[in-house]
């Protein structure tokens, strides 16, 4: 059994070395690895020699990559989670670019925290359901802070059927609007819609005469149906896309 290990581990760093390959970019040294990014191109990072040893980094390849794929690491929730990423492999972000010192004597394992490094980021992507909606609801509370619009966090009522609804914000009524409720939907489709469309139509009755209903819909990685939009119109809910929220912006902040 040992003796297979030890050849695995073997055939590993020869695949390992065999797969990576080197180019002179004058000042820096460009190394191509055998690792995939979701794209699946090979990750690549660079080598700068400083005074007291080497730099290497990817030079803005990752966040660069998730930015032009609509996940931005803009919000507290997605900057800790990159933060601790980071710290877990000894990682540094300088701007946009993940980089480590490195000394001849360590270079091979830096090297490696570093590549593992740009692969958790990377996958920061492929963030489960339940957190994407999470941060997105956290990005609709961002937006209603900067746009200094009053609201009370995650509400909870009870409809007539004796099921309870909750709503991600409410704001309160205003001599000009009256109360508005609000609910952040990461994946719109005809679930959603018919959900939210349930929680209104069994809450209404309980809320003051004139309230409204929102739903926010995120639409920065595909595009909103007509379907899902007019299933909630014909229910009296106000449908907003993320990418319109301004034009919402006067009936929420009044």
């Amino acid at each position: 059994m040992m003796q297979d290990v030890q050849a695995l581990v073997e055939r590993y760093s020869v695949w390992l070395k065999d797969r990576t390959s080197l180019r002179d970019g004058g000042d820096f040294v460009e190394i191509t690895t055998p690792y995939l990014d979701r794209h699946n191109d090979y990750l690549q990072i660079y080598v700068k020699r400083e005074q007291d040893g080497f730099v290497l980094t990817d030079d803005g390849y990752v966040l660069d990559d998730l930015e032009m794929s609509g996940c931005r690491i803009d919000s507290p929730k997605r900057q800790e989670m990159f933060t601790t990423t980071l710290k877990g492999f000894g990682v540094q972000a300088n701007g946009k670019a993940l980089e480590v010192k490195v000394s001849a004597g360590n270079f091979p394992l830096r090297k490696h925290n570093l590549v593992q490094a740009m692969l958790a980021i990377n996958d920061l992507f492929y963030l489960s359901s339940p957190t994407v909606a999470s941060l997105f609801q956290e990005d609709v509370a961002a937006w209603l802070d900067l746009s200094a619009i009053r609201y009370t966090p995650s509400v909870k009522f009870t409809g007539k059927s004796s099921y309870d609804h909750r709503f991600d914000f409410v704001i309160p009524g205003s001599e000009a609007q009256p109360e508005r409720v609000l609910r952040a939907i990461n994946r719109p489709n005809r679930d959603t819609a018919q959900s939210m469309a349930f929680s209104w139509i069994d809450t209404r009755e309980a809320r003051p005469p004139e309230a409204r209903a929102y739903a926010i819909l995120n639409d920065s990685e595909q595009s909103v149906s007509d379907g899902v939009l007019d299933a909630m119109r014909n229910y009296e809910v106000r449908p907003v896309r993320w990418s319109n929220r301004e034009e919402a912006l006067e009936e929420l902040a009044a």
